[in-house]
């Protein structure tokens, strides 16, 4: 079995975090990506850094952060902990980035997309790691042609795992961005894993860059298709409406969201994922027949997008 390599995968994550940046602020056409490097004092419960990227009111993007850390620790938080007991008495240290933009117009979809790995190591004994990650869709208003699209790279994305990946990592993805208090999705899926390690490093590696290779293919064709449909203040107050679903989530499910908060992580980067402006509504629904009560019934329930 291959020697997991954090040096690779880091520099893997930087080079990937320019790159992302890079294409999201050229279909902007104006704004950038301010850089914010940090580093956690020395004492602290967690040790390492990072660099967090945020563009905010951009033509296109109204917020988006771009996010690599990497951060060390000598005991794991019990949202890691509570499920792994061998991980006990381990130092750990964890690497990932994770991205989520709001785009500006209403039609064009909320992304979000994650690679990381986690490896945590005991003198004399062999070192426990995994990756983990995916990408998925939010959209306010639904269209078939940008599922489709979404839903074909995902599964050129799982490629380098067999042609049984997709589904399994799309069924993942719909299980695991669901709010079981609405009841609803999140959005339209694509894929979600975790604890990655079968195969040993260097295949389950080759499995997150392709997974982190795919997001702008996936994303970017949606992006520019959509960008410039007209929209007015019905569209625009329904999509801060449903950002607050999308508030819930984080708040309430998202593991790395708890594992950042209960690890005494970086408040400020571990929250770039959260949209500028959110309306909540008491009671709310959608008149019947609206382009609004469509999101709910052909687009809000997990389903097939592509032929088998």
């Amino acid at each position: 079995m291959s020697k997991p390599d954090k040096e690779a995968v880091k520099s893997y994550l930087i080079e990937l975090q320019d790159r992302i940046c890079s294409a999201l602020a050229e279909v902007d056409g104006g704004a950038v990506f301010e850089r914010d490097a940090w580093q956690r004092e020395e004492g602290e419960s967690l040790g390492g850094g990072g660099v967090t990227r945020v563009l905010s009111e951009g033509s296109v993007i109204e917020q988006g952060g771009v996010n690599f850390s990497h951060v060390t620790g000598k005991s794991l938080p019990p949202s890691a902990s509570a499920h792994r007991p061998e991980l006990a008495g381990r130092r750990f240290e964890a690497m990932g980035l994770s991205l989520v933009i709001h785009p500006r117009n209403p039609y064009v979809p909320t992304s979000h997309a994650n690679v990381r790995f986690f490896i945590a190591e005991k003198r004399n004994e062999a070192p426990v790691w995994w990756f983990g990650g995916g990408f998925d869709l939010t959209p306010y208003y639904g269209n078939d042609e940008d599922c489709r699209h979404w839903h074909s790279v995902a599964r050129a994305a799982c490629a380098p795992l067999g042609p049984d990946a997709y589904p399994r990592l799309k069924q993942w993805c719909d299980d695991y961005f669901y709010l079981k208090h609405r009841a609803e999705p999140r959005g339209i899926g694509g894929l979600f894993f975790d604890d990655l390690n079968e195969g040993g490093f260097d295949q389950c590696f080759v499995f997150m860059k392709s997974v982190g290779d795919h997001y702008l293919p996936a994303y970017l064709p949606i992006l520019r298709r959509r960008k410039g449909r007209a929209y007015g203040d019905r569209q625009r107050n329904f999509q801060l409406y449903r950002r607050g679903r999308y508030v819930e989530f984080n708040l309430v499910y998202d593991r790395g969201t708890l594992f950042g908060l209960q690890s005494g992580g970086r408040t400020e980067s571990i929250l770039m994922s959260m949209p500028p402006l959110v309306k909540w509504r008491y009671d709310w629904s959608p008149d019947p027949g609206s382009e609004e009560a469509e999101l709910y019934e052909r687009y809000l329930k997990p389903r097939a997008w592509l032929p088998e």
